[in-house]
């Protein structure tokens, strides 16, 4: 080999070991930076010179040292598992956040409690029922009745107002998505542009895009692919998000044309970004993303009692078949309320609350004025029970058939239609009971549509509570039924429980379930959070900068440095020698 071209590996030692500090210094720079993947620098042989052949092998010289590349130290595996395992915790994250909104509405823990509200309707029944006749008695229990009432709306419209205002959570994430794509897909071209000479690595700019992916992973499920040109495509919830060359974003729609309620939806597709009837499970990956963890805690409608499914009960009239026939409808009742109300916090405590009120409502309104089947023309009808309904104090109407509550729209009872042949056989005076009908929202005693009774609440003796008109005594038998009522059992608190209670027990379950259904999450959110640490700190161990590490290897690479200039110094000094010789 030349002295020439010994100076050369000499250069080639000073330019490599010089590019090695300065990735060194980078990695040094930057320790602290979140998201910064530890670079290294990969050298090998610059090329070979031959100069003979001996009978064992080629006889070569070499010509000095070159950079390889720069390469991003990552593992891929601890990647993927990071960006699933975060969405997952999002997924449980946000549902707890609901829970935790919902549950401070009621008061229970702090504020102003729904239990003393309905403590005290009870409080004041009992003493209607020791004081039948007092006006004074009579007040305090429409007052508390009003306070209840007013309570229960209240909280009713503060869900009806956080489920239509989490659709501005949803909006944001939306644009937050197709924000990361617009970014990512600004990426890829800087970064194929960038390594387009097939040496050079945009690692700064990969580690922008990886930290891209990591925020993308938490909000939806995501997949992704690197090609040959460091353009990598990324699809969202098994739909292409960005391509090679372009992005496809998200949108929002209406639930349906009646709703408040959005959804996401893929603009380009004309689909929903999420299908919502397949079940929540790990196993299919369907509980990952902190958006589709909104769209689950949200539900997408607003629940009512008569979301929740009622066992038939076999009567008298009912045949073998058709009670069969009963039953399966039942179930696939309950299967659709496990998959579309059970599965929403919001939906599942709206339902549940709404069936305590009406319980509670309906059931107090059937005491005040009772109802009774009758039969004619070959027609069933449910009218005011007039034998057994008690009447009120107000002379001299002495009124009957008032009760407590009210529709604000549809009235308790109807005259009969006289030209219907059947309604027109019913007694003078018949009071035809208005059905409550599921498909029709103001005929219900739901919470919004009910109010106090204004005629009792204007003239309290019209609280009907006598036995009879004129001067007959209070009737004790009707006092003693609303008192039996908070002893009675109403419902059980969801179709998936066996056990019936009471009402002050259903609220207290009602509760309880809350809480602990806010608890099962908050775990798993904490161990998912655990998980993705976990996961993160050994992703970080092999990306991240170690300061001693590298403070080694400047070391290292500054006596390679100097070895290479001291390599030049003395090719310098012999060719000095041989040149002054001459």
């Amino acid at each position: 080999m030349s002295l020439s071209s010994s100076l050369q590996v000499g250069v080639s030692g000073l330019t490599t070991s010089q590019s090695a500090l300065n990735t060194t210094a980078h990695n040094l720079a930057n320790v602290g930076t979140k998201g910064y993947t530890r670079q290294q620098v990969v050298m090998s042989d610059f090329a070979y010179q031959k100069w003979g052949v001996n009978h064992i092998s080629t006889l070569q010289t070499g010509l000095g040292v070159d950079i390889e590349t720069v390469r991003q130290v990552r593992s891929m595996f601890y990647d993927k598992s990071y960006r699933t395992e975060a969405g997952r915790q999002g997924f449980y994250q946000t549902q707890y956040e609901t829970v935790q909104e919902v549950e401070s509405m009621f008061g229970e823990t702090e504020g102003v409690a729904f239990q003393d509200s309905l403590n005290d309707l009870w409080t004041s029944l009992q003493e209607l029922a020791k004081e039948p006749a007092a006006i004074e008695v009579r007040a305090s229990l429409l007052e508390d009745a009003k306070s209840f009432l007013e309570r229960a709306d209240n909280i009713s419209k503060q869900l009806s107002d956080y489920q239509v205002n989490l659709n501005q959570q949803i909006l944001d994430k939306v644009n937050t998505v197709n924000d990361i794509a617009n970014q990512i897909n600004n990426l890829n071209k800087k970064i194929s542009l960038y390594e387009s000479n097939g040496k050079e690595h945009a690692n700064d700019l990969r580690d922008e895009r990886n930290n891209l992916l990591d925020e993308l992973g938490g909000i939806v499920n995501i997949s992704y692919k690197e090609n040959s040109d460091g353009v990598v495509t990324v699809m969202a919830e098994d739909m292409p998000l960005v391509t090679e060359t372009e992005t496809y974003k998200m949108g929002v729609a209406k639930v349906n044309e009646s709703s408040d309620l959005l959804k996401p939806v893929w603009t380009a597709f004309n689909r929903d970004v999420y299908r919502m009837d397949l079940p929540i499970s790990t196993e299919n990956n369907t509980d990952i993303g902190s958006l589709k963890g909104l769209l689950v805690s949200r539900g997408a409608a607003k629940a009512n009692y008569t979301d929740m499914p009622v066992k038939p009960v076999k009567t008298a009239s009912m045949s073998d078949t058709d009670y069969q026939a009963a039953l399966n409808a039942y179930d696939d009742d309950v299967k659709e309320y496990n998959s579309t109300v059970n599965v929403s916090v919001i939906m599942t405590v709206q339902a549940q609350f709404d069936q305590l009120i009406h319980g509670i409502v309906t059931s107090i309104n059937d005491v005040f004025s009772p109802n009774k089947e009758v039969t004619a023309g070959g027609k069933t009808f449910k009218v005011l029970d007039t034998d057994n309904a008690p009447y009120g104090m107000d002379k001299p109407n002495y009124t009957q058939g008032e009760a407590l509550f009210n529709r604000k729209s549809v009235p308790r009872y109807r005259d009969p239609d006289m030209s219907d042949p059947a309604e027109s056989l019913l007694p003078a005076g018949t009071k035809i009971y208005v059905e409550e009908d599921p498909d029709n929202i103001y005929s219900l005693f739901t919470l919004g549509e009910i109010e106090i009774n204004s005629e009792i609440s204007n003239n309290y003796s019209k609280l009907p509570l006598n036995s009879g008109k004129g001067t007959a005594g209070v009737d004790q038998k009707s006092a003693d039924k609303l008192l039996a009522l908070w002893k009675q059992p109403f419902a059980a608190i969801s179709p998936n429980s066996l056990a019936v209670s009471t009402f002050k027990d259903y609220y207290t379950n009602f509760t309880g379930e809350l809480a602990n259904r806010g608890n099962e999450l908050n775990n798993t959110s904490q161990n998912q959070a655990t998980m993705v640490k976990n996961i993160d700190d050994q992703r970080q161990a092999i990306a991240g900068v170690s300061s001693d590490e590298e403070l080694t290897n400047l070391i290292k690479y500054q006596h390679a440095y100097n070895a290479s200039s001291r390599f030049i110094t003395v090719i310098d000094q012999m060719m000095e020698h041989i040149v002054t010789r001459l």
